[in-house]
C-alpha cells in the first residue's frame, strides 16, 4: 500500500492556473499507475487524468487542452498543472494509485485525503 498526501490546492480567479502535487511513500512508486479524480458538492467522484508506469496518459473531455498530468519517478511525485481554470472545476481533488491506468475510481488501492480547489467567476 502507498500513503498519498496531496497539496497545492486553493482559491483562483477564472482563467488562472494551480499546480497540485501529490507525494506518495514506498520503493515501489514507479510501478503504479497514478491518477487525479475530482468531487463537486453533491456531485459523484469523477475522473480527470490519470497518467501511467511509462508516462501515457488520459483525461477527461472536460480537462483536455487544459490540465496536464505528469510524474516525477525520482521523487515520488505526480503533478496535475490546471491552466484556464473555470468555476466548474472548483471541487476537492484526489490522488490515487493503482494497478493499471483507469478511469475508474474502484480500480485505484490507495487514495490522498484531498485538496480543496476553488475558482472564483
Amino acid at each position: 500500500q502507498v500513503q498519498l498526501v496531496e497539496s497545492g490546492g486553493g482559491l483562483v480567479q477564472a482563467g488562472g492556473s494551480l499546480r497540485l502535487s501529490c507525494a506518495a511513500s514506498g520503493r515501489t512508486f514507479n510501478s503504479y499507475a497514478m491518477g487525479w479524480f475530482r468531487q463537486a458538492p453533491g456531485k459523484e467522484r469523477e475522473f480527470v487524468a490519470s497518467i501511467n508506469w511509462s508516462g501515457a496518459n488520459t483525461y477527461a473531455d472536460s480537462v483536455k487542452g487544459r490540465f496536464t498530468i505528469s510524474r516525477d519517478n525520482a521523487k515520488n511525485t505526480v503533478y496535475l498543472q490546471m491552466n484556464s481554470l473555470k468555476p466548474e472545476d472548483t471541487a476537492v481533488y484526489y490522488c490515487a494509485a493503482g494497478l493499471t491506468s483507469s478511469l475508474v475510481p474502484g480500480d485505484f488501492r490507495s487514495w490522498g485525503q484531498g485538496t480543496q480547489v476553488t475558482v472564483s467567476s
